[in-house]
């Protein structure tokens, strides 16, 4: 991703993309809060937060697709250890 220097023309490799986020006061005293109690940058505590958000919503999405599968479930017709492993 490339950022622009407001001074210059020339675009400004980066290592990482950067986001820009509008939060509520509140919402930004929280997690500031959380910030400074971990030591680390207003930043870093979003990523992880973020992070942590989408690890929840695959969960979410995995078990979903397990209670799907679970509803045609038929024991008759699943596979042993065995003839799925072979041993």
């Amino acid at each position: 991703m490339l950022h622009s220097l407001q001074s210059k023309e020339e675009p400004m490799p980066t290592k990482h993309p950067r986001v820009n986020v509008v939060l509520e006061k509140p919402l930004l005293d929280s997690v500031r809060r959380l910030a400074e109690k971990e030591q680390i940058s207003l930043s870093l505590k979003i990523r992880d937060l973020v992070r942590n958000a989408l690890e929840a919503e695959e969960d979410a999405a995995v078990v979903r697709l397990a209670e799907r599968r679970e509803k045609t479930f038929r024991r008759s017709r699943a596979l042993t250890h065995k003839q799925t492993w072979g041993t």
